[in-house]
């Protein structure tokens, strides 16, 4: 993708070892160039299974006036445990007092586990297109496989299956899927999506958040392939009272399909922009765009 490309010579990923782990970064720095620590605005992205940390560079490019944007690549081993650990120390590392976080799919269960676990690094939780637990997910693929041993071939053709059934029902989705398609088919080492991967399936019983209404954000869609209703209905009951914001459609990325939309989201409620007139209140009390 052109855009991405042209985002990637302005904020190229950069490598950082944290505990034996090679994790991927983009951090674009201070608006207005200062180095020290500072109590201004952060934010921090985590991908899901399918995305590096450019995955989000339209959000990255529109906030990263208003505030210090960072944004990750998973390493190749680890887990939701060991990752917390590690976000912890790169905030030590990159001199961040605090930040919001905002996590997709995989990202979002990390985002959980790191808010509950360190609540007073983390200004504002989006818990986006995201799971409340991963009890029985070792049951269905590609969980089910010996997902470090399983052929790569065979991983990533469930990728495609997926996205290429969504290319054949949504047609004008073409470029996202090809997008996608190039992070399954390699842009993500076979290491790195083997421990994406297994991440979730032995990830842990999340801990209780201590949410505000005012401190998180649940993102969900109304049409994701991969969240089936009870499971976001969970995790609008994990995060409460914090708001539920549902995107009538955007399948699993929302963030890609309606980029403008999910930013303007994301800066309104950290207080930097008002909210859309887009988004109107349903009568189950979430927002619908």
């Amino acid at each position: 993708m052109a855009a991405r490309d042209a985002f990637l010579s302005r904020f190229p990923e950069q490598r950082i070892e944290i505990d034996g782990r090679s994790w991927g970064l983009i951090d674009t720095g201070i608006p207005g160039g200062e180095t020290a620590m500072t109590d201004g605005p952060c934010f921090l992205f985590l991908p899901g299974t399918l995305g590096r940390a450019d995955v989000f560079f339209r959000q990255i490019e529109a906030m990263a006036p208003h505030m210090r944007v960072i944004a990750v690549s998973y390493p190749e081993s680890g887990g939701v445990v060991e990752w917390a650990a590690d976000l912890t120390e790169l905030m030590e590392r990159l001199r961040v007092g605090q930040t919001a976080v905002l996590g997709s799919s995989l990202g979002g269960y990390l985002a959980q586990y790191f808010a509950a676990e360190r609540p007073d690094l983390v200004t504002h939780l989006f818990a986006a297109n995201t799971l409340h637990s991963v009890e029985g997910i070792d049951q269905r693929p590609p969980y089910s496989s010996d997902l470090w041993n399983a052929p790569i071939a065979e991983l990533r053709a469930g990728f495609a299956a997926g996205m290429n059934a969504w290319r054949a029902a949504h047609p004008e989705h073409a470029e996202m899927v090809d997008f996608l398609l190039a992070e399954a088919d390699g842009r993500i080492p076979e290491p790195e999506m083997r421990a994406r991967l297994d991440a979730i399936k032995t990830g842990p019983v999340l801990p209780p958040l201590s949410n505000t209404h005012d401190t998180a954000t649940v993102i969900e869609a109304s049409d994701d392939p991969l969240i089936p209703p009870p499971m976001r209905a969970a995790v609008r009951e994990r995060n409460a009272p914090a708001p539920a914001f549902r995107f009538l459609w955007g399948g699993h990325f929302p963030y890609l399909l309606r980029p403008d939309l999910y930013t303007s989201l994301l800066l309104a409620r950290l207080g930097v922009a008002t909210l859309s007139p887009d988004w109107t209140k349903s009568e189950d009390g979430t927002f619908q765009a």
